[in-house]
């Protein structure tokens, strides 16, 4: 999955969910986006995989499940 910040020209840029062929899936809950789309926007990098997706019985904020990786620097990984 691709994790691609908002603009920055907005007043909460979000950060935005996207499977590899650009189909947007949705956006990071509020609280990671606060301060994960400022760390994109000034050059971090984060990736982001599928850990559960669940069906139409399971309310929609909790089908999907991921996990995000930021990239600290070449070769330093931190997992969230």
């Amino acid at each position: 999955m691709l994790l691609l910040p908002g603009p920055p020209i907005d007043d909460q840029p979000g950060v935005w969910v996207h499977l590899p062929g650009g189909e947007l899936v949705g956006h990071l809950p509020p609280e990671i986006e606060a301060w994960l789309s400022p760390w994109m926007l000034n050059g971090g990098r984060a990736m982001a995989h599928a850990v559960r997706v669940s069906g139409n019985d399971v309310p929609s904020w909790r089908r999907l499940l991921i996990e995000v990786t930021c990239a600290i620097q070449p070769g330093n990984v931190r997992r969230y």
